[in-house]
């Protein structure tokens, strides 16, 4: 189980990642950029992975990670069951989601 108090931990710990609300959500952004969000009324997290990513997460837990049921699962939003992931898993996870929205660093 992954509280609220430790999602945002995880989140803010990111390189210049900010909170800022996101209509009924709390939102967890890097350059303006939702890389993630909470939904407070259902314990939910919702992250931006892409397709493989996605893919991996929602196989291996299906009752845990599952794609948003609309357009934006389709382009990698997933979401999280906060009261049944484990931290190691919703923390990789996160790291993932924050990776695809960051900007690349130039070489």
């Amino acid at each position: 189980m992954v509280s609220f108090e430790n999602f945002k931990k995880m989140a803010l710990s990111f390189e210049n990642a900010t909170e800022e609300p996101h209509f009924e959500k709390t939102s967890f952004r890097i350059n303006k950029k939702i890389f993630a969000t909470f939904d407070e009324k259902n314990n939910r997290a919702v992250l931006k992975l892409n397709e493989i990513d996605q893919s991996v997460f929602c196989a291996s837990s299906e009752m845990i990670f599952y794609p948003i049921p609309n357009k934006w699962g389709k382009q990698g939003w997933t979401i999280v069951e906060l009261s049944k992931v484990r931290s190691e898993m919703f923390e990789d996870a996160l790291l993932l989601s924050y990776q695809n929205v960051a900007p690349k660093k130039k070489k």
